[in-house]
Formats: C-alpha cells, sequence, structure tokens
C-alpha cells in the first residue's frame, strides 16, 4: 500500500471507528479524558504498526489494542499508588524530593515492564528469590520444580535484568 493510500486509508478507519472506540474506553474507565487519551493512543500505535489486520478487522484489531494500553494504564495507577502509599508513611525528613520520586517512580515503571516481559513461572521464581529471599530448593518445593528448572528461570530473571542495563 503506498503511503499516501495509507495515510487515506488511517483517516478513514479513524473517522469511522475513533467515537466508537473512545466511548467504548469511556465505558470501561469511567473518565472522558482518559478515554480521550487512550483512543488517540491507540490511534497512533496503528499509525506506527501499520498493520493489515487493522483494515479487515478495524474494531475487534483497535478494541485489542486499546484493551492493552487500559491494562498498563492501570497497572501504572496501581504502581503509583503503591508507591505513593509507601512514601506518606515515610517521616518528613527522610522523605524524597519530588525530582527524586519522579526519578523513583520512573525506575518502578521501567522494572515492572521487565518483569512483566517474563514468562509468568520465570517471573514468580524471580520474586520468590529476589523480594521473599526464598532459597533455591525452597522456590523449587514451593513451585513443584526441579532445582536446575529454579536455576533456570533465574538465570532468565537476571539475564532479562542485565540486558536492561546494557
Amino acid at each position: 500500500m503506498s503511503s499516501a493510500a495509507s495515510a487515506d486509508a488511517i483517516g478513514t478507519l479513524y473517522r469511522d471507528h475513533h467515537g466508537w472506540l473512545q466511548s467504548w474506553l469511556r465505558r470501561k474507565l469511567g473518565c472522558s479524558h482518559q478515554a480521550a487519551d487512550l483512543a488517540q493512543d491507540t490511534f497512533l500505535r496503528l499509525i506506527t504498526a501499520r498493520r493489515q489486520e487493522a483494515f479487515r478487522t478495524p474494531r475487534a484489531y483497535l478494541r485489542t489494542v486499546a484493551h492493552g494500553l487500559m491494562v498498563d494504564h492501570f497497572r501504572r495507577r496501581e504502581l503509583e499508588q503503591a508507591y505513593l502509599d509507601a512514601l506518606a508513611a515515610m517521616p518528613e525528613p527522610l522523605a524524597p524530593s519530588p525530582e527524586e520520586r519522579l526519578a523513583i517512580f520512573e525506575t518502578l515503571l521501567h522494572i515492572d515492564g521487565l518483569l512483566d516481559a517474563l514468562p509468568e513461572t520465570t517471573r514468580r521464581v524471580f520474586l520468590l528469590s529476589q523480594l521473599d529471599g526464598l532459597t533455591y530448593a525452597a522456590i523449587g518445593e514451593q513451585l513443584s520444580l526441579s532445582l536446575r528448572t529454579v536455576k533456570r528461570h533465574m538465570h532468565a530473571g537476571f539475564a532479562q535484568c542485565l540486558a536492561a542495563l546494557l
């Protein structure tokens, strides 16, 4: 599809489905402003992806992309609330500055994204080790995994962290 034809197709898709998508998101989110933002983000993803599937089944494609963005939005909001709750529990002299808070929050979002990219079992093994401090043997027992399998999952978790640093 030529660039001009693609732009026309995206424009038509936007005109035909933007209102529907924004209404769908507004019902799910309960907020017209967030719905408008996520609808725009959905079409931005469509423009950058240029997937033919979007033109064959536009509403299904748009709903799938919008749902993923909505899940990311809720995850971010939940993480932000947990961080704000932890900050509120800190004594005032120990509380970080607004700049430090932003840097910490962005780091938390990055870590959350890294962990979310791991397969479920790898993520569980990695978190049981790193957050709960369980030994590999204890993790294996709790998840009914062999010690070798636990080590393989830990290796994958550490590899993901290392790749993020590089």
